[in-house]
């Protein structure tokens, strides 16, 4: 039961070696330097923002690690009941929540790449996760506000006055629609939220070196982003790399998070599917992939 924290990126000896750092020890600081760490008990690994948890907020971005799934054998698949039996998805979560140290309630949602953000009210609210929205907040406690990803941005937001909370998913389609922004004003027309008072943490997703696509995202970004020069590598004819990740730190920027609360995982869901599932990569390959949990709350 011994619960062991590190900077350190560990990956599974079967990890092809194209998909680890080629300097570990430097990496190792990369990853202490962007405020994250890693906590591991009994083999589950999550990524934890070191700051929100410093200011109270229990938070942390799943691994593919330390599971029962066979994504392939012993992934920690989370979510997609129509690719993974039930009892493996609620034995890893069991797992997943253990690594928490406490009797939380996980609440989630049934998630359809829109922008729309729910409240969660009551323990009641909590345990229903068939409702269609892509951002959870809450302020109570015992309460895991998550949201499920596989190559899209988890955004994690924590009011540092009112100990209010989000847990986000942004896709490119969320993204563009500014979910980010929908969680920051819900919690301010909720809880008295003020934008100076969040960190923020963005987790592991698809970056800007991996993630092409096609002339219909880049036009959505162009009539919505003022600044969308800088999310764009064009590769081809029609078609871009795209920095989601700098997108939606460049969203919290502009409702007026500091820069130095915001803090941005150094990982990408594509080259590091030894950590990590990405649809992207996985989905053409097996046909199937695990889905990841972004969690965050308060205890007791």
């Amino acid at each position: 039961m011994e619960i062991i924290i590190s900077s350190k990126s560990e990956v599974p000896s079967s990890a092809s070696k194209n998909q680890k750092p080629e300097n570990e020890d430097q990496f190792d600081e990369t990853l202490a330097d962007s405020g994250f760490y890693w906590r591991e008990k009994n083999g589950v690994k999550v990524l934890i923002c070191r700051l929100l948890e410093e200011k109270g907020f229990v938070n942390g971005f799943s691994t593919r690690l330390g599971g029962v799934s066979d994504f392939p054998e012993s992934s920690l698949n989370l979510a997609g009941y129509d690719e993974d039996a039930a009892e493996n998805i609620a034995e890893n979560r069991r797992r997943f929540l253990e690594v928490f140290g406490a009797d939380f309630t996980l609440a989630s949602c049934w998630q359809t790449h829109g922008a729309d953000v729910r409240i969660v009210k009551n323990l009641e609210d909590a345990k229903d996760g068939n409702r269609k929205f892509d951002a959870l907040a809450s302020d109570l406690k015992n309460i895991l506000v998550g949201v499920k990803t596989a190559d899209c941005v988890p955004v994690l937001l924590g009011d540092v006055k009112t100990k209010a909370f989000a847990a986000v998913h942004a896709g490119w389609r969320g993204t563009v629609d500014a979910i980010v922004k929908n969680a920051f004003e819900t919690m301010r027309e909720t809880y008295g939220t003020k934008a100076k008072d969040l960190i923020c943490a963005i987790g592991p997703a698809a970056t800007g070196k991996n993630y092409e696509v096609g002339q219909d995202v880049i036009d959505a970004f162009e009539r919505n982003f003022s600044t969308c020069g800088n999310l764009f590598h064009k590769t081809r004819e029609g078609h871009a790399l795209i920095d989601l990740h700098l997108a939606n730190k460049e969203q919290l920027l502009n409702i007026g998070v500091m820069l130095e609360n915001i803090f941005t995982a150094p990982f990408c869901t594509m080259e590091r599917t030894d950590l990590f599932f990405s649809y992207r990569v996985e989905k053409k390959l097996h046909g199937k992939t695990g889905r990841l949990l972004s969690v965050i709350g308060i205890k007791n």
